[in-house]
């Protein structure tokens, strides 16, 4: 049961991904670099929280639970319960949005699960941060947005209460500065300002990132806590060895 919902995630997952594929096979990478830190407790917990605010109503974890959520990232239950559980279910349940079945019918395609966006692609970290802050106005499309990473997208720009609305200029200095992978950043032009300027939004968008990237693989956060302890017992036994073998060596010397 397990293999075929795996196997359904990720069939779902091609069906909008499949364009960024095609595009990352004819050479082109993706404009921005985020390196996750998932020691950084507090961005997880506001990646958590903006996940809930802005994306659960769509898009579902399902091999993710509320409670494990609370546990990873030391949330009291309640607390959880009270400020991230905004869709329907229980803190035992798996982290499921509110859009209905003809959902499909809206946007060409239902919304896909995000549990293991991260790990589709290669660079997932790096695709998830330069996706969110790639929207641009296009008044071409249903939406009236478009994306640089995935071109003619359905999702909505989701996140525009918190940056606005940019439009991309095609003719300008593109080549400013460098992109994480040697491509050219693009050249966006702010036309109705979000919430936030630059530097708060794409602190945010790393958040979700840090956040997304923490939900496809949460045994990561096990074997970082795991490891700490394994390297202060090592650090202890060497010193207690070394303690073992001066005693022995006293009486030679």
């Amino acid at each position: 049961m397990m293999r075929r919902q795996l196997i359904a995630v990720l069939w779902g997952l091609s069906l909008i991904v499949a364009p960024s594929a095609v595009l990352a096979a004819g050479g082109a990478s993706v404009p921005y670099h985020f390196e996750p830190n998932l020691g950084n407790e507090a961005s997880l917990r506001r990646g958590a929280k903006l996940f809930m605010n802005y994306c659960s109503g769509c898009h579902t974890l399902q091999y993710m639970r509320y409670q494990r959520i609370a546990e990873d990232l030391n949330i009291p239950e309640d607390m959880l319960e009270k400020n991230l559980l905004l869709t329907r279910g229980k803190i035992h349940d798996q982290v499921t949005g509110t859009m209905p079945e003809k959902s499909a019918e809206w946007f060409g395609t239902a919304p896909p699960d995000l549990t293991l966006v991260s790990r589709w692609h290669s660079n997932g970290a790096d695709w998830i941060y330069s996706f969110l802050l790639s929207f641009y106005l296009d008044d071409k499309t249903g939406t009236g947005v478009n994306n640089l990473v995935m071109k003619n997208t359905a999702m909505p720009h989701a996140l525009w209460p918190l940056q606005g609305y940019q439009k991309l200029n095609e003719q300008g200095d593109d080549h400013a500065e460098a992109g994480g992978h040697g491509t050219p950043k693009p050249n966006f032009e702010m036309v109705h300002p979000g919430s936030m300027n630059k530097e708060e939004y794409r602190a945010a968008v790393g958040d979700i990132t840090n956040f997304l990237v923490y939900v496809g693989e949460p045994a990561k956060m096990v074997r970082y806590d795991l490891g700490k302890k394994v390297i202060a017992f090592l650090l202890l036994f060497t010193l207690l060895a070394w303690l073992l073998k001066r005693e022995y060596w006293r009486d030679v010397h």
